[in-house]
């Protein structure tokens, strides 16, 4: 099953905007969702695009299943998100000016994304997440972040996300020239907390 490539905007219009937030839902969550956490950002000069995942899921398996379990879907998920890069850039955002903002499979998806696709882009922030595949396959990542901004938060214990995958993954970044920080709360929960989006502020969104 493929998504069906549904981008939900807000923020500037994308002609007038210099700046685009790709901004990624987690399961069970939705496009309208994720943005409406826009206003807690330093966006708003920024155009803003949510893909939709269809049936609100971007692949139905634990992040950490065999790849092979999450297929098709998870290619089809990666695309939506090269997909909505390419909408920003064909109205003339330079890829320096395209962020992203992801939270739980949103995270994990934004950070296989990016990890297959590393370019100077404006910054990224993933709250609990890490790249993608029961084992990490470094073969799929290629490219130079150029020290580009990468923000990574979440919580230990986390029910979804184990914290080895966020350290491994944040390495992989750093290999590939990402300016990483990354923030472990102990015991916070499977959210997002109010430091999170005052460093995803500092650090990224400046």
């Amino acid at each position: 099953m493929a998504h069906i490539l549904d981008i939900k905007t807000a923020g500037k219009p994308l002609n007038e905007a210099e700046k685009a937030l790709i901004m990624i839902h987690g399961r069970g969550g939705s496009a309208q969702d994720i943005l409406s956490l826009s206003q807690y950002l330093n966006v708003k000069d920024y155009a803003l695009l949510a893909p939709q995942a269809t049936k609100g899921s971007w692949y139905p398996f634990s992040f950490i299943a065999p790849v092979e379990q999450n297929e098709p879907w998870l290619s089809s998920a990666v695309e939506t998100i090269g997909k909505t890069v390419e909408k920003a850039l064909a109205e003339g955002i330079k890829p320096e000016n395209i962020y992203f903002f992801g939270f739980s499979q949103g995270a994990c998806l934004t950070l296989e994304f990016l990890a297959r696709n590393a370019q100077r882009f404006g910054g990224a922030a993933a709250i609990i997440g890490g790249v993608i595949g029961e084992k990490i396959n470094r073969e799929n990542y290629h490219g130079d972040f150029a020290q580009t901004p990468v923000f990574l938060g979440t919580s230990n214990p986390d029910f979804h996300v184990p914290v080895e995958r966020v350290y491994a993954t944040a390495n992989i970044f750093r290999e590939m020239n990402a300016n990483v920080t990354e923030k472990v709360y102990q015991n916070f929960g499977h959210s997002i907390n109010q430091e999170e989006i005052e460093l995803a502020n500092s650090l990224i969104f400046v």
